[in-house]
């Protein structure tokens, strides 16, 4: 896991830590990149988060470099959809910032199904 901000950061992120495997989690899927996870407050019969493992605060702070890994998040949440059998569709989803409702300061992308989704959200 490299951090963009110095390793302290990346020490005090839960994300990290789920990541390191220090905190529990309901694991779903572990590469290289990428590590996902059951929502342990879900908003859908089916809500995993991905989450990149370097240590990126949020979608603002991606940058070019950043590009692969943005895509490989995307293809593992449809894998994830097709293993999970969210045939009749999903939500994916990045919060970014407070207004738009990131509450862990590590980049990560919802991936919520086995129900219809309205629009707007609720």
């Amino acid at each position: 896991m490299r951090p963009r901000r110095g390793m302290l950061d990346a020490m005090d992120c839960l994300f990290c830590k789920i990541v390191a495997e220090t905190i529990p989690s309901k694991k779903l899927y572990d590469d290289a990149d990428v590590y996902a996870f059951a929502d342990i407050d879900p908003k859908a019969p089916f809500h995993a988060l991905i989450v990149p493992k370097e240590h990126i605060e949020s979608l603002a702070d991606a940058a070019a470099n950043h590009k692969s890994i943005l895509g490989h998040m995307h293809l593992t949440a449809a894998e994830l959809a097709r293993t999970h059998g969210l045939n009749n569709g999903y939500r994916v989803v990045i919060n970014t910032g407070a207004d738009g409702g990131q509450t862990v300061s590590h980049l990560h992308l919802h991936l919520m199904g086995g129900r219809p989704m309205h629009w707007p959200p609720g």
